[in-house]
Parts: structure tokens; C-alpha cells; sequence
């Protein structure tokens, strides 16, 4: 299946006038919060924002994002098939850590009807669903920024093993101010700022995305081994550079 060009996500690229110059080599030496704030008041003011899937693990990064800017854009993907229990996370957390704009955001309506009308494409082909629900609307999203912010982890392993703090999708700068975080620090800093945890973690969830392709961790494996489980795939899709818009 192939979209119009019309209906894809739109070409982005990097100001040339931005402030920030070689950013991956002018804060390299950077990491956590002193990134996090350097990046959204001085290298990308009014030009960043933060990706958060409010799962296990976000309110880490949201809590220090809370700290230093709490009106930066929160950009919360709602896909249609998510857990109840995220939903109900996101309004509790981004209540309690005083996030002023969290935007949510959602598949084109359009795009839903013509490709996935029952809401079936995961049992075809999880790619394509994962395109259509959260690579492009995410795309669309980040239109307007020039840089955006991530909580992913080394320890989360496959592909993240190796995560800079800093790096370039083709259209984006990507912060990773947490990479190399441990999850020990991770329960440190939930218990030292009193952060409450995503409804599903007592079940045993470690991480979280879309009920149909969110099962319980495989035993002594990596904390996202529970996603698309049998399959050959371990990230949705909106961390692949450079990212294709015009199909699906």
C-alpha cells in the first residue's frame, strides 16, 4: 500500500540558522538534566520537545523535564489500541508532575478507514500498523521542531545497547539525556521524588506499548522482550533514521 503524497507526513529539516551549530559535538559532554536544560533553554528555545509513551519507566524523564521546563511540549502518542491503564496514567501523571502541554497525539482518521478499518492490521502486518498509527502521526507532530526528546535506555538493550546521548534522524536532532541510566537508578529516582507507578508494573509489565503487541517480559530477558513477542521486529518504527513518510 502506498499513501499520496498529498497525505504523508511532511519533509523537515534542521534550520540552518539554528543557534546550536554542531549540537552533537558542542554538548557532548553533557548528560541528564544539565542536557536536558541546556537543550530546551539554549540550544532549541521553543523548538524541542519530548516524546513519551507514559509507560513504565516515563515519569523519570518527564519529572526532570517537569523540573526544568514544565511547559515544554509533551508529545503522547494515542494510537487507538493502547492499554486503558496508560490513558488513565498519562492524566494522573501529567497532573501530578504539572505538565502545562501535553498533546495528544492520534492516527489520521482518514488513514484508519482506508487501511485498517477493523482495527486488524497488527495480525497482517505490524510494520504497516506501526507506521500508520505512530510513525507518521508522530512525524506530523514533530513538524514544527527542530530537535525532540527521548527517555530510551542502553540497558533496554537490541538496538538501544549503543544509544548517544545525542544523535540525528535524518530530519531531527534526538536527545537522550537518560541513556545510560541504570534501573536502579531508575527505582532511586521513583522512590527519592515520589513518583507513582504505571498501573500495569504490579502485573509485571516492564514495558509497554499497544495492547495487541504488549505481553508480560520472557524470563530472564530484557526489560522490552514482552513486545512483539515471536516476532522479528523490537522498535515501533519512530526511532529508525532515516524514517520513510510516503509509505506504508
Amino acid at each position: 500500500m502506498k499513501f499520496d503524497k498529498a497525505t504523508s507526513a511532511p519533509e523537515h529539516h534542521v534550520a540552518s540558522s539554528s543557534p546550536a551549530g554542531d549540537v552533537m559535538v558542542r554538548y557532548a559532554h553533557l548528560e541528564g538534566a544539565e542536557l536536558l536544560d541546556t537543550m530546551i533553554n539554549e540550544a532549541f528555545p521553543g523548538r524541542i520537545a519530548v516524546s513519551s509513551s507514559f509507560g513504565t519507566e516515563s515519569a523519570v524523564l518527564l519529572h526532570l523535564v517537569s523540573q526544568v521546563a514544565p511547559e515544554t511540549p509533551v508529545l503522547f502518542l494515542n494510537t487507538g489500541l493502547l492499554f486503558a491503564q496508560t490513558e488513565q496514567y498519562q492524566r494522573s501523571l501529567q497532573k501530578q508532575l504539572g505538565l502545562k502541554d501535553v498533546r495528544i497525539i492520534g492516527p489520521d482518521p482518514d488513514h484508519l478507514e482506508q487501511y485498517d478499518p477493523k482495527s486488524k492490521l497488527h495480525k497482517s502486518d505490524t510494520d504497516m500498523c506501526c507506521h500508520l498509527r505512530k510513525v507518521l502521526p508522530l512525524q506530523h507532530a514533530l513538524g514544527s521542531f527542530d530537535a525532540w526528546i527521548t527517555g530510551r535506555k542502553r540497558f533496554q538493550g537490541s538496538a538501544r545497547s549503543e544509544l548517544p546521548f545525542i544523535e540525528h534522524d535524518g530530519s531531527h536532532y534526538k536527545i537522550n539525556p537518560i541513556a545510560n541510566w541504570s534501573p536502579q537508578e531508575l527505582k532511586d529516582t521513583f522512590v527519592a521524588h515520589n513518583l507513582p507507578h504505571h498501573p500495569l508494573e504490579e502485573a509485571g509489565y516492564t514495558s509497554l506499548g499497544c495492547y495487541p503487541c504488549t505481553n508480560l517480559p520472557v524470563l530472564g530477558s530484557d526489560a522490552r522482550s514482552g513486545r512483539w513477542v515471536d516476532q522479528n521486529k523490537t522498535e515501533c518504527g519512530i526511532h529508525n533514521a532515516p524514517w520513510a513518510g510516503d509509505s506504508i
